[in-house]
């Protein structure tokens, strides 16, 4: 996913991403205040989704059910079917694509990823983010787009899991908003983490690759006209299919959207979501719209502290 948001210390900042312009990241750490050894609490999101062992038994959980998934389908002996994705051109923007191409034969299996605490985590410019307690900043993100290889490490379980997918014959693409213009910057990032190879245009697609900007579904499109796609996954919504976050601020209807009918189905069975509670699509709801009438609960009056009961 592109980069959406900085939280920092209990609050959450939602800025949009544009091209960057700037430097390859370099000395941005030695120009850091003082506090730079990490004196000051982490936010929480931070200090679970990039320090803690849950986040990283949740991932190393998800990767092993993407590839046991993947490679069982190869091993069905049955002709593979697409999972669905989002896609133009389709009824409520989601279809399933034909895996057989137009000269009859079947096209090559694959699984699509997002890149950004999908497959790689952005520790750097997560620590920066921290430490300098700044909002987004486009052209620092593009900076570390394109400096960041070698400091940004797998997700916990992707090493694993993208060989497993190469050695059952599955094409791994990744799909990301990272922008055009770091492609190469990318390219290094995924080899240094050791989940490469890829190849700009032909397994990594990336922002201004179409004319649709920041959406993925033309992307999908793409790559659907040359592979048969029988995994996705990614940390955001916008990673399965865009009309998922054509209203994010509609909190109870997006949430309903994806917990019932045939959407429910697909999670875990093709669409698999990774775990990223710092940025994302999810940033929007009031308390009112979070936690709807029938879900509120306060206690009463007597059972409340002796400090309550006195204010």
């Amino acid at each position: 996913m592109i980069r959406l948001a900085l939280i920092t210390a209990g609050s959450v900042v939602l800025a949009g991403c544009a091209t960057a312009t700037g430097a390859p990241v370099g000395t941005e750490a030695t120009t850091a205040p003082a506090t730079a050894a990490g004196s000051s609490d982490a936010p929480d999101t931070m200090r679970w989704l990039y320090g803690s062992g849950e986040a990283a038994a949740a991932s190393i959980q998800t990767w092993r059910q993407i590839a046991d998934y993947a490679v069982a389908v190869t091993s069905a002996g049955a002709t593979p079917r697409s999972v669905p994705m989002g896609l133009p051109g389709y009824e409520g923007g989601i279809g399933a694509p034909s895996c057989i191409s137009d000269d009859g034969v079947q096209k090559p299996l694959a699984a699509v990823f997002d890149v950004d605490e999908t497959v790689l985590l952005n520790t750097g410019y997560e620590y920066w983010q921290a430490l300098s307690g700044k909002g987004f900043d486009p052209a620092e993100w593009g900076q570390w787009e394109r400096g960041g290889a070698g400091i940004a490490p797998p997700v916990p379980g992707a090493v694993t899991g993208i060989r497993r997918l190469r050695e059952a014959g599955i094409t791994v693409i990744f799909n990301t908003n990272r922008d055009t213009g770091s492609a190469a910057g990318t390219v290094a990032a995924l080899e240094a983490a050791g989940v490469g190879p890829a190849v700009h245009r032909e397994t990594l697609f990336l922002r201004g690759d179409d004319a649709m900007g920041g959406r993925k579904d033309g992307r999908r499109a793409r790559i659907a006209e040359t592979h048969c796609v029988i995994a996705m996954a990614g940390d955001n919504l916008g990673d399965f299919a865009d009309v998922f976050n054509a209203d994010e601020s509609a909190i109870a209807a997006r949430r309903a959207m994806v917990a019932r009918g045939t959407y429910a189905q697909l999670w875990g069975n093709g669409w698999f979501l990774m775990p990223n509670p710092v940025y994302g699509g999810w940033q929007h709801g009031s308390v009112g719209e979070v936690f709807p009438p029938a879900t509120r609960w306060k206690p009463t009056p007597g059972d409340a502290p002796a400090i309550m009961e006195r204010q």
